[in-house]
């Protein structure tokens, strides 16, 4: 559904370039941030549950390069099999833990 006509929206400013051509091409276009340079210190942000959850694991990652490495060959070489039973059980228990620290 459509609301309001296109003639009523005006037309993005094109993006300014600071920096010249090379010869490699065109310049590439200088992105304005809608973020201010400094915030009002009346400004408050909250995070939701979930985010400070995300946050909270990002900081302590899990990963193990050597089965990274091994996954991909199997990719490559075209013998890397999928369980699907494992993955819809690993998603079942994801949720269900998603959902207790929710409730609590």
């Amino acid at each position: 559904m459509k609301i309001g006509h296109h003639a009523d929206k005006p037309a993005p400013a094109p993006a300014a370039s600071s920096t010249p051509a090379t010869a490699n091409g065109p310049a590439p276009a200088v992105v304005a941030s809608a973020i201010p340079a400094t915030a009002d210190a009346s400004t408050k942000i909250e995070l939701s549950n979930t985010a400070s959850t995300l946050l909270s694991s990002a900081s302590s990652p899990e990963f193990d390069a050597e089965k990274v490495d091994r996954i991909s060959k199997a990719i490559g070489t075209g013998s890397f099999t999928i369980n699907p039973g494992a993955i819809a059980d690993k998603l079942i228990a994801n949720a269900h833990e998603a959902l207790a620290k929710v409730k609590s």
